[in-house]
């Protein structure tokens, strides 16, 4: 259809060049004392037209000419240009396949092929090859390539060399993601050398936007964690949960660790029940940070009486048909109960008792109810539920400590034989 088109054009300026010249009885007179010349118009414009071509080709030529210097100065850096992203592509060829000597002579290449680049201008000034913000961007690179290759032979001397040039070189606004990736690979090394404390100097320098990233956050938590920063780890991995870098189950293992780390830092009463109350309501109900917790403090010689209000939501759930909560947790929070007996109170009493009679078979729950009646001084009571309890127990130190009990009842009736067996049973657990 354009072609078409154009066919069409060029007979229409046929027809009207037909018209306008095909008739034209005009004469031009040239006047050159003493001739006189006459010729017709259509010769005089065809002549106009052939001198002006003549004049252009003419001028096209001179400045051919003239730009040739120009023009080998350019094609020189082009040449040099393509040299310099080749010698660059060799190197990351070269990182990625593990030639770490090869990748750095290839990325030194680079840059003496840059700054050999520099040098030719052209008459204003002006580069004639890539452009300054790419150029900072090509040095970065190049100097990051050879940090990268350092690194990896353990050269730190010139890892941090190039690593300083590399930021120089990145220091103009339009090079800024150059050189957020060159801190981001500065983190990486500080981690890599169980330096958590420069890795995150290097994090806080990020600008606000990539602090957020995922990659930061990651590398935060690791450091974190390496410098036995619990809170700050806590808070990364509740952003790193909230941005859905981790699987939901993988989040909540790593949240709940975390908090449990930071719930067994505490060295008295006061600072667990802060790290207690920091933590979200979510994590807070969780079974075995609750149970953790109050093991704590009791451990800690809290108040019993905080720790019971803190396992009553566990205790009721694990009382339910369908309780999901496991043998090992169900101990420990027998554990911390056990703990706390001498201030247990009526209505504690009666939750227990219940569970007992409800669950008559449960050797943990017996033994609970035994120890309780032990701390109240009912005897018979006590010496029935345990000697139930004792044999069927599978945590080991609930079972010696019910031995233990059985012993200390027997002595009190002067059944010394009884006592002795007791005793016996104990060491053998």
């Amino acid at each position: 259809m354009r072609a078409a088109l154009w066919l069409l054009a060029l007979f229409g300026v046929a027809v009207a060049v037909a018209l306008f010249a095909g008739n034209n009885q005009a004469v031009v007179t040239i006047f050159w004392p003493p001739h006189r010349f006459d010729i017709s118009f259509n010769l005089m414009v065809l002549l106009l037209a052939g001198f002006f071509m003549l004049l252009h080709v003419a001028l096209r030529a001179v400045s051919a000419v003239f730009s040739l210097p120009a023009e080998a100065k350019r094609w020189r850096a082009q040449q040099k240009e393509r040299a310099m992203y080749g010698a660059l592509m060799d190197s990351l060829a070269h990182l990625l396949a593990g030639r770490y000597i090869r990748a750095t002579t290839s990325a030194q290449n680079a840059l003496a092929q840059e700054k050999s680049l520099e040098l030719l201008t052209d008459p204003s000034g002006h580069a004639t090859g890539h452009s300054l913000s790419r150029a900072s961007q090509l040095r970065s690179l190049a100097h990051l390539l050879v940090a990268e290759s350092a690194q990896s032979l353990q050269n730190k001397a010139l890892r941090d060399q190039h690593l300083q040039l590399a930021l120089q070189s990145s220091a103009q606004r339009q090079a800024q993601g150059v050189r957020e990736g060159v801190q981001f690979r500065a983190a990486r090394w500080a981690l890599d050398d169980r330096d958590a404390g420069a890795a995150l100097d290097w994090l806080t320098q990020l600008p606000q936007g990539a602090a957020r990233r995922t990659l930061a956050l990651r590398m935060k938590l690791r450091a974190a964690r390496q410098a036995r920063q619990t809170a700050q780890a806590l808070e990364t991995a509740r952003l790193l949960a909230k941005h859905r870098a981790f699987s939901q189950a993988a989040a909540q293992s790593i949240v709940r660790g975390l908090a449990l780390e930071l719930l067994n830092d505490a060295h008295d009463p006061a600072q667990l029940q802060q790290a207690w109350f920091s933590l979200d309501e979510s994590e807070r109900a969780m079974p075995e940070l609750v149970v953790q917790a109050a093991s704590r403090l009791m451990a800690l010689h809290g108040d019993a009486e905080l720790a019971r209000s803190w396992l009553l939501p566990v205790w009721d759930r694990m009382m339910q048909p369908d309780s999901s909560i496991g043998d090992n947790l169900r101990i420990k929070l027998i554990a911390a109960l056990e703990a706390g007996l001498d201030s247990l109170d009526a209505a504690w009493l009666a939750r227990i008792e219940t569970a007992q009679l409800s669950r008559p078979r449960d050797a943990n729950l017996q033994y609970l109810a035994g120890m309780a009646c032990l701390n109240r001084q009912l005897w018979g009571k006590a010496r029935q539920l345990l000697s139930q309890a004792a044999p069927a127990l599978q945590d080991g130190t609930l079972h010696r400590n019910a031995w233990r009990a059985l012993a200390v009842l027997a002595e009190q009736r002067e059944d010394e034989a009884a006592a002795a067996q007791a005793y016996k049973r104990a060491a053998q657990v």
